[in-house]
């Protein structure tokens, strides 16, 4: 099963060797929505590493499996990242603002009624 969702960069952990063969790193974002949520992910084996171009506080998408599995009669869940993309916000598209030297009037009086002898 494959989902997207999007959320800023919370906390990244550091990568863990498991054993000689595997390896997982886990990460967490926050959504954005009305009661924002804490999402913990898994990235493993050679996928560790897809996570270190994002900052804390970056806003990206992760492309995700659920996964879920039984043992000693105890369920687990897990959510494994598979792609993660930066997004760009409304802030980031926002123009830069004009230099106030440069700035042109915000309004023009053509009215006529000045005392100027020209």
């Amino acid at each position: 099963m494959s989902l997207e969702v999007q959320g800023k960069v919370h906390k990244k952990f550091d990568e863990q060797n498991i054993n000689a063969t595997f390896k997982k790193r886990e990460f967490v974002i926050e959504t954005d929505e009305k009661y924002p949520q804490l999402v913990k992910f898994e990235l493993v084996q050679d996928a560790v590493d897809k996570i270190d171009p994002f900052k804390v506080g970056t806003v990206v998408a992760v492309s995700f499996n659920l996964r879920g599995r039984e043992w000693n009669d105890k369920y687990f869940t897990n959510l494994h990242a598979w792609k993660i993309e930066g997004v760009s916000t409304a802030a980031d598209k926002q123009p830069a603002k004009q230099n106030a030297q440069t700035k042109a009037p915000d309004t023009i009086d053509d009215s006529g009624d000045d005392d100027l002898p020209f």
